[in-house]
């Protein structure tokens, strides 16, 4: 076969994948509007007249999208954030946690943790970008995320002791986390909600903007500077981060060993003939 032949061929497979793993994140998704543009894919929660809470089919829309964005290599970032100006996500849907017993209760526990754990754990940046009520379910989604972004009118908290309760889909543990631990046992004992301005006094958000379009401009501008750097060395310090929370790990063996991926990978050697060329690195993300 002539090199122009193999080649065309080459680029024919590549158009083929190209078009499959677009494909996937334009298929229809009842709870979840998708776009993709350069590698950034933005969900958008999309049950306004619900204040998108999270259903149950929502919760498997997100999961069956965060397993695609795992393997598909023409993702590289991802933003949430939720349809409409009055909530990012205002909890999970009360109409199906009325309806749960202790067993079920458990499994409908576990499976969000699950969920959230994906996002959590995701080795591309994932940004939410909170707007409104940012509730419950909703908080324990976005601080799954790897950063928030907040607009002015968001509304944060963990009011699931009104209900008799109490968060299930990790919240106990990130806002313990993020706010400290007295901070976090008053907002979950009382169900207190806070604004944006003192949710980033807590650390719970890192970037306050006066409107969601601008939360959003900002959240472009963090990922559009992370995606220029080495994808393979951001994927090791989400491991690394994410171990400084792990009794049953040592966080700085997880450092060592990621330190030492990282050196064996081609980015490694592209970032530091770059720096010694003195010209921008080209990482491939191997």
């Amino acid at each position: 076969m002539d090199n122009s032949k193999a080649s065309s061929l080459a680029l024919h497979a590549l158009t083929v994948y190209l078009l499959f793993t677009s494909l996937v994140f334009m298929a229809d998704f009842a709870n979840i509007l998708t776009e993709e543009k350069n590698g950034l894919l933005y969900l958008t929660i999309n049950r306004e007249d619900k204040l998108n809470a999270l259903n149950f089919d929502t919760l498997e829309e997100l999961k069956s999208i965060f397993e695609e964005v795992v393997d598909n290599k023409a993702i590289k970032a991802v933003i949430i954030t939720g349809a409409g100006e009055k909530a990012f996500v205002a909890g999970a849907d009360i109409s199906e946690i009325a309806n749960l017993n202790e067993v079920n209760a458990r499994k409908f526990a576990e499976n969000g943790q699950e969920i959230f754990a994906m996002i959590e754990n995701c080795h591309k940046p994932v940004i939410a970008v909170t707007n409104g009520f940012t509730l419950g379910g909703g908080c324990e989604l976005a601080m799954a995320c790897h950063m928030r972004i907040a607009s002015a009118n968001a509304k944060f908290g963990q009011p699931e002791v009104n209900l008799g309760i109490i968060p299930g889909y990790g919240g106990t543990q990130r806002l313990t986390i993020l706010a400290g631990k007295g901070k976090a046992f008053e907002l979950m004992m009382t169900g207190d909600m806070i604004g944006a301005e003192e949710a980033k006094n807590l650390g719970l958000v890192n970037h306050l903007l006066p409107t969601k379009a601008e939360a959003i401009a900002k959240a472009e501008e963090i990922i559009g500077k992370i995606m220029s750097k080495a994808p393979l060395a951001i994927g090791m310090i989400v491991d690394c981060v994410n171990a400084v929370y792990l009794s049953e790990e040592n966080g700085y063996q997880t450092e060592a060993n990621s330190f030492a991926r990282c050196v064996k990978s081609g980015d490694y050697k592209e970032g530091t003939s770059a720096f010694l060329e003195k010209r921008k690195p080209v990482f491939k993300g191997e």
